[in-house]
């Protein structure tokens, strides 16, 4: 049997089966049940099917609506893939990746002729329900794809990440031997893009055991929608990156959600010592720090927090752990040998879970990706790391984030983790910049009001050499974000 059939259709056709009249979804004040969700799925699948058309990726036009997601798993159960367009994006950008991926159709929950100069646009919400049609699955290989991922290009042009039927049940498999028992009975956030990866583990896994989704709008502030959320649903189960935390951190003292059993964390870096805060917010939970880059399907590695020892960590930094079932990760050096104990180097990735390749991008596959002696195809993550206690892997920083100042090799991680230990719980980030002589420079960015610097400045000079010392120190009222909810690094630099 197909192993996508095993662990994601199979289980979402019971769940609208056997929990038909639970709810599945809560979306934008509304409940929606499982039947409802089945009945949507049904009458898209209608029409995909009656397209007679043999292309495998169709594009959707995300929203924070139920035909969004109900589109999305017509699509798979007629054996085809989906390529998300963000509406707050560009047209002629979702346009570029329409034209990458040969999409012929748009689904589009709402009435938008954006697209259609250059492909047919179905507006899923006039489709009628005529019967259920939620299995007899067309005909697809694991092999076959699940969906296509566009971000951000070095060459303007956006860079596409295929992920295969194989890959996402591979990654839903190694979830749950993680240990994570999820039931009918669990509420749970959503609180992510669809054009961001974790997105897809946030509005699939809950499904595949019966649990009710609670989305956040794409308007609005997304971490105080969040908490709004927390509160009032007392939700079980939630996928977050740091950023949303390290912006509720003032608040965490009147935070108390017994309800949560599971608070995960993944995108960034996550400060031990947040972690660790907003565990007190959380009595009941196991909170676990997990990683993967998009290339790898959602992620492929986790630690769990020690609330009451020590924990694992780098730079006040929490360890991402031990790799998950479905794959393999080794540190390697610049010639790519394998190292050990607490030699930092890259973090490379193999196993189900990894793309076959960029999408018709030979250049950047030749880059990205490599093959051991004995034929095991790895990533290049682009992360440092290292071995620590117990083999679980420690995060020193990005590849590209490792710079030379001075001919010295100096990590930004280090300077923000000495910042943070004056600053207490207030949001820092240092960036590399070319100065007006053209060689590099550091500056720090402070989410702060403005006010004296000098004490900062003193205690980094009795902790660093002079050559990390910041050239530049920034105040920044509040952070800006992207739409994956992470810090949004270009918008910071522009301010240099």
């Amino acid at each position: 049997m197909s192993k996508f059939n095993q662990y994601i259709l199979i289980p979402l056709r019971d769940a609208m089966r056997n929990q038909a009249e639970r709810n599945a979804y809560f979306i934008q004040g509304k409940y929606y049940t499982y039947r409802y969700l089945a009945e949507r799925i049904s009458a898209i699948r209608c029409a995909i099917h009656d397209w007679q058309s043999e292309e495998k990726v169709v594009a959707i036009a995300i929203h924070d609506s139920i035909d969004t997601y109900a589109s999305i798993f017509a699509l798979w159960m007629e054996g085809k893939a989906y390529v998300p367009l963000h509406p707050n994006q560009p047209v002629e950008r979702n346009k570029n990746i329409i034209a990458q991926v040969e999409a012929k159709h748009v689904l589009d929950s709402e009435k938008n002729e954006a697209y259609a100069d250059v492909c047919q646009v179905v507006y899923t919400a006039s489709l009628e329900y005529a019967k259920e049609y939620v299995d007899d699955w067309a005909e697809a290989t694991d092999d076959d794809l699940a969906y296509i991922l566009f971000t951000s290009g070095s060459t303007g042009v956006p860079k596409g990440v295929p992920l295969s039927r194989k890959n996402l049940a591979a990654f839903v498999e190694a979830f749950w031997n993680i240990g994570y028992e999820l039931t009918q009975e669990d509420r749970c956030l959503q609180c992510f893009d669809l054009t961001f990866d974790l997105s897809v583990m946030s509005y699939l896994v809950p499904l595949l055991k019966g649990a009710c989704i609670y989305t956040v709008p794409y308007e609005g502030v997304k971490y105080i929608a969040v908490v709004q959320l927390m509160e009032a649903h007392q939700l079980t189960f939630a996928l977050m990156t740091p950023s949303t935390i390290q912006y509720l951190r003032p608040y965490f003292e009147e935070f108390d959600f017994p309800a949560m059993r599971y608070s995960l964390f993944c995108g960034e870096a996550l400060p031990t010592d947040v972690a660790l805060e907003w565990s007190r917010c959380l009595p009941n939970a196991e909170i676990d720090n997990v990683y993967g880059p998009t290339e790898d399907t959602i992620f492929c590695t986790a630690y769990r927090l020690r609330r009451n020892e020590p924990n694992v960590e780098h730079n006040g930094v929490l360890s991402i752990g031990t790799t998950m079932t479905s794959g393999k990760v080794i540190i390697v050096d610049e010639n790519n040998q394998e190292i050990h104990d607490d030699q930092v180097g890259e973090l490379c990735l193999s196993g189900e879970q990894l793309t076959q390749g960029y999408w018709k991008n030979p250049e950047k596959n030749a880059e990205a990706f490599w093959f051991a002696e004995d034929g095991t195809r790895y990533y290049r993550s682009g992360d440092l790391c290292f071995y620590g206690e117990g083999g679980n892997i420690n995060f020193v920083g990005r590849k590209d984030s490792q710079v030379k100042i001075n001919g010295f090799r100096i990590e930004l991680s280090e300077i923000e983790f000495h910042a943070r230990q004056f600053l207490g719980d207030t949001l820092v980030l240092v960036l590399a910049y070319t100065n007006s002589e053209g060689t590099q420079s550091l500056a720090m960015f402070i989410e702060a009001k403005e006010q004296d610097l000098q004490a900062l400045k003193d205690y980094l000079a009795s902790k660093l050499p002079p050559y990390m010392l910041p050239t530049k120190m920034i105040y920044v009222e509040k952070f800006p974000v992207n739409s994956s909810n992470k810090i949004d690094r270009s918008s910071l630099k522009k301010l240099i």
